[in-house]
């Protein structure tokens, strides 16, 4: 097994707003996508506190509806020349650009990689439910982003799979990046199916259909560094054990590394998974640490602080980065006839500069000027931190 060299990248452009028992050796090629930030959560610019007040100040609550409307092509693009957008968007501006297709394109994530995508050259198709999970009209305005970038996103789920069928026959994608999912920790203990759902179901719905098409595509998606559970050792390695999940989230993040792992094995798809370390920067989720925090300091809430809690920031540009890097690096997918070797590669996408919680609610006081009312309890053993 050969070893992947660290990679160093550059920044884009900026961007506006497992299985028991004994331990075996992996059939991954592993490698590290580290990147050091200049970006240091300390030096968060005016302008994403500008943001982050306006998001604050503007968004009502998340409803407490966790249903998620299902669509399909016939249901939710109510226009007949959808076919037309898609390709549209679909297109490069170079024989050699990619054609990609982003689910979960208005998430954080996928926003600022279909921009960036569609900035260099490439042709992009979005798609995403827009489900309810947190404030819906954060993605409207995220899908409006991208419309004026001219990113067309499809309203529809990857659990449908007629759906896939169709925009495959559509559009014949180089790439897939697969961004959709579940995300959170805490929302597991209230709605555990979205996440089997979604990061399961939906993962195995995506690869039956990238295994139909013509031609296969080759598949990046996002794992997370959850994955690596109840390991103590630091700072994580791909070669370390992931077979001990603290959370359902996590669980189905491993899950989907077994699934990548079959995939790859059986009909040859090429799948590249990144292990996403805490990502954090404009148009962000607002049920990360730092909006929950800042929202609580400036109502003057009381802040739970779990003791020795720590987390890998990573700006999103440096994300995107290596997006951006493990599509342009992966092999075409080999098919069942396995005509070449099928890649399957797993990396970590982080920092590497762990900020602990209390330093990062410091941060917050000073920019703010408001000082928090902090509750330090020991660590919960389900998984929320």
């Amino acid at each position: 097994m050969t070893q992947t060299k660290p990679m160093i990248l550059s920044h884009l452009d900026p961007i506006i707003p497992s299985s028991p028992g004994k331990f075996k050796s992996s059939p991954y090629v592993f490698g590290r996508l580290r990147f050091v930030t200049p970006r240091a959560v300390t030096l968060w610019s005016s302008l994403f506190l500008f943001f982050l007040f306006l998001f604050l100040s503007c968004s009502p609550a998340p409803p407490a509806s966790s249903a998620a409307t299902r669509r399909s092509l016939q249901t939710s693009e109510a226009l007949p020349d959808w076919e037309s957008k898609a390709r549209t968007s679909a297109r490069t501006q170079s024989n050699s650009g990619l054609t990609v297709l982003v689910t979960g394109a208005a998430g954080f994530v996928g926003t600022h990689v279909a921009i960036a995508l569609k900035g260099r050259g490439d042709g992009v198709v979005g798609l995403d439910n827009f489900n309810h999970y947190y404030e819906a009209g954060l993605k409207k305005a995220r899908k409006s982003l991208l419309e004026r970038r001219g990113v067309y996103i499809i309203e529809g789920d990857i659990n449908d799979g007629e759906l896939l069928r169709k925009l495959f026959d559509t559009v014949r994608f180089t790439h897939v990046m697969h961004l959709a999912a579940q995300a959170g920790v805490r929302y597991a203990m209230q709605n555990p199916s979205s996440y089997i759902h979604s990061n399961v179901n939906g993962f195995v719905t995506l690869l039956e259909a990238c295994k139909n098409a013509n031609p296969q595509p080759s598949i990046v998606w996002a794992s997370s560094s959850s994955v690596y559970g109840l390991n103590s050792k630091v700072p994580f390695s791909e070669h370390d054990r992931t077979d001990q999940p603290a959370s359902l989230y996590a669980a189905t993040k491993k899950a989907g590394e077994e699934i990548a792992h079959t995939y790859n094995h059986i009909y040859g798809l090429s799948i590249t998974g990144l292990r996403f370390f805490t990502v954090y920067g404009p148009w962000g989720r607002p049920d990360m640490a730092y909006y929950s925090f800042t929202k609580d300091i400036l109502r003057g809430k009381e802040i739970k602080i779990f003791e020795g809690a720590a987390r890998d920031f990573t700006y999103i540009d440096d994300i995107v980065s290596g997006c951006l890097a493990a599509l342009d690096t992966s092999k075409k997918s080999a098919g069942m006839k396995k005509r070449g070797e099928a890649e399957l590669r797993v990396y970590n996408l982080g920092n590497t500069r762990p900020v602990s919680v209390g330093k990062l609610v410091g941060i917050l006081e000073k920019l703010l000027n408001v000082k928090a009312k902090r509750k330090v309890t020991g660590l919960p053993g389900n998984g929320d931190v």
